[in-house]
């Protein structure tokens, strides 16, 4: 039996149609919120799909809980503690817009990931990432679960990292980004910080795939894993369109075709 395989002529094929691919961006206010100004369960589709790229929610509704991604419009950033874990420390949306979504990163749950219409190249595309309420209180005051970072010196160094990794058909790719949403490890105390604004991040390291996972960690852990609210806020989420994913597979097929 002779085994096709893709070579280099035809990889780059695929990168150079990808490249040019337009991107739609996901705002989530095409996403209708209830009164409770939050949405977290799940879709027949098991999230919540926009663009042709789904943002998954897996929600348990016999005990009210959830992993992956929720949308939300609230916007307070002052009451600490878990019944505040649908806000944003930005206070709102990117650019002033009124829905984000949140996300919940779980140990027993890979849930919090976000899957496209197909293979694609992520250069040039990107989202706008924050802290919600929830974990920068907890990490800024400490809680009933977790420290204050820098401790009641100050000198602890203390960080909370959120992870991108690339995946295509459900095997990781190696590429990864590394995002600290607080960090507390400089000799000067007065560079430490927790993200308290919609921060831009890149994902043109990731390179190609066909889905996105997020996971998270942090230096405050216990016999359970992480102490440190393992929650994020994301926004103006750079998506291919899925008119331009079929074009990209397209012009890998005329370039598979040529090749043989």
């Amino acid at each position: 039996m002779k085994h096709h395989t893709i070579g280099r002529s035809a990889l780059a094929g695929l990168i150079a149609v990808s490249q040019g691919a337009a991107a739609a961006v996901v705002t989530f206010e095409e996403i209708t919120l209830p009164p409770s100004g939050y949405l977290n369960q799940s879709s027949p589709a098991g999230g919540f799909t926009v663009h042709g790229s789904t943002f998954r929610n897996d929600y348990n509704a016999t005990f009210d809980s959830w992993s992956g991604f929720a949308v939300s419009s609230q916007t307070d950033t002052t009451t600490p503690g878990y019944f505040n874990q649908y806000s944003a420390f930005a206070g709102g949306g990117a650019g002033g817009s009124s829905n984000y979504a949140v996300g919940y990163w779980s140990t027993y749950d890979d849930a919090a990931h976000i899957t496209f219409a197909g293979i694609t190249n992520l250069a040039g595309k990107g989202a706008s990432i924050t802290n919600t309420t929830y974990a920068a209180l907890s990490m800024r005051d400490g809680d009933m679960f977790a420290k204050k970072f820098g401790g009641a010196s100050g000198n602890d160094a203390d960080w909370l990292k959120l992870t991108l990794s690339a995946f295509i058909g459900g095997n990781p790719t190696g590429a990864f980004i590394d995002f600290y949403l607080a960090d507390f490890r400089f000799g000067d105390n007065s560079q430490d910080y927790i993200i308290d604004e919609w921060t831009a991040v890149d994902f043109s390291a990731l390179g190609m795939a066909d889905q996105i996972r997020f996971s998270m960690s942090s230096s405050d852990n216990g016999l359970f894993g992480m102490n440190t609210p393992s929650f994020f806020a994301i926004d103006n989420v750079a998506v291919p369109e899925p008119s331009a994913l079929a074009c990209s597979l397209a012009g890998l097929a005329i370039v598979l075709r040529r090749r043989r």
